[in-house]
């Protein structure tokens, strides 16, 4: 584990930087400051990014936006591989007809809705159409009711034996410099204990969410795992994850690990990354920013 201070040099050893989104881009506050500088420098010297996250909220495009709009244009729909993507290859494979029931907002079921299955928020599942329902996605923290939609979802998986899906595996997120909410990876983990099936996730840790990232890669040009780097601020989804793929990994230490708390929590863990850096903004001495 090395001690790196300027995340330029990452860029300098790696062909392709994976990045996470929240935490390392952006946080609660908006796009972290200098991070354009990060993506200018990635741009100048001809290197390959990606964003690989857990976020299965909004599609590509609308992720995009969320970076454009604020004036970081280098992010754009195809350099963002989200855990929704392989949520809707699962349902495109294996769920064939009848309704998928989500827990999200209308914007998360982009994914499911794309798969040209007949979509309803879990709030609509009722007697008279139950039956029809032959999966459960787990989406989005929001746009629904947690007390009333959450039993409703625990019911749903004791009636129908179908698959739930989690398409964002994240078990809380920053909401502010010193509070975490709990995220829908959370209240997954929670209805899967109380039902006591199995569910299917998605998204980091898991190799899935590498592998579809790197079969991309590969689909371009040559390359090997020594070429890429991820780069993540949560050591049991970003750093796992990438260590378990066989990836370099940088933890930062601009979202959910605080510079206070990193060393304790790697030695309590064992989740060892290959470097620590503050963050993933390029520090703009000598770089003609």
């Amino acid at each position: 584990m090395t001690r790196i201070d300027n995340f330029k040099s990452i860029i300098d050893k790696y062909e392709v930087v994976f990045f996470d989104a929240f935490g390392v881009l952006k946080n609660y506050g908006g796009l972290l400051p200098g991070i354009e500088r990060t993506f200018a420098y990635l741009q100048e010297q001809g290197k390959e990014y990606y964003i690989v996250t857990n976020d299965a909220s909004r599609s590509p495009v609308q992720l995009a936006e969320s970076y454009t709009s604020k004036g970081l244009m280098a992010i754009t729909p195809d350099r963002i591989i989200s855990s929704g993507m392989l949520t809707k290859e699962y349902l495109d494979l294996k769920v064939n007809d009848g309704i998928v029931a989500y827990l999200g907002t209308p914007d998360s079921a982009h994914y499911i809705d794309s798969s040209g299955l007949h979509t309803l928020p879990i709030s609509e599942v009722n007697e008279s159409n139950i039956d029809r329902v032959n999966a459960l996605v787990f989406l989005d923290d929001e746009g629904f009711d947690w007390g009333r939609d959450l039993n409703k979802s625990v019911n749903l998986m004791r009636k129908r034996t179908i698959p739930a899906i989690v398409a964002n595996t994240d078990q809380a997120y920053p909401l502010t410099k010193h509070d975490v909410s709990i995220a829908i990876g959370g209240l997954a983990s929670m209805i899967e204990k109380i039902v006591g099936k199995a569910f299917i996730r998605f998204g980091k840790p898991d190799s899935q969410m590498f592998m579809f990232a790197y079969d991309l890669l590969r689909e371009r040009r040559p390359i090997s795992k020594k070429d890429i780097v991820m780069v993540g601020d949560t050591l049991q989804t970003d750093i796992l994850g990438g260590n378990k793929f066989g990836l370099d990994t940088v933890l930062v230490l601009s979202g959910n690990t605080q510079a206070k708390d990193a060393e304790n929590r790697i030695t309590s863990t064992g989740i060892v990354p290959t470097y620590i850096c503050d963050s993933a903004v390029v520090e703009p001495g000598g770089l003609g920013f």
